[in-house]
């Protein structure tokens, strides 16, 4: 799977290691996001990283920034994303069955290191699982 990889200054030790994971697991992954903790704006890097999975260039997303507030609602800008800001196990799978989330977000500053490695294994081992949660997915998008 190809995952695209967004991230501000405060996500960056944790996308070094969430990279790392991804690329064990056998995943193509788009970066994005910036590489040094040097203060910059997150939209930046979450815009090109929400593209590329609302167009197909990536299956899935993984954003990062210090509350995972900015980086959520950048990345939700876009018609096809369904970003989820997760901080806890039970979060990530439950918008995985019932939201057909696409982009996980982790509030870095809110979490560790090792609960956002879990997270990110959930979410891609975790199946959307239609029926009822699909018509309600289906009417998310605006017109």
């Amino acid at each position: 799977m190809t995952i695209a990889v967004g991230n501000d200054h405060a996500g960056t030790e944790y996308k070094f290691e969430i990279v790392k994971l991804l690329e064990e697991l056998g995943h193509k992954v788009i970066n994005f996001g910036t590489n040094d903790t040097d203060s910059m704006d997150y939209p930046d890097t979450i815009h090109p990283t929400a593209e590329a999975v609302e167009t197909g260039q990536a299956e899935m997303g993984i954003i990062l920034c210090g509350s995972g507030n900015g980086a959520q609602m950048t990345a939700n800008k876009h018609q096809g994303i369904r970003a989820a800001l997760c901080w806890n196990n039970e979060l990530v799978e439950l918008t995985r069955q019932h939201n057909d989330a696409n982009i996980l977000t982790i509030p870095a500053r809110f979490v560790s290191l090792q609960e956002a490695l879990g997270f990110v294994k959930i979410f891609l081992s975790t199946e959307f699982e239609g029926g009822r949660h699909a018509n309600r997915v289906n009417k998310i998008a605006c017109d």
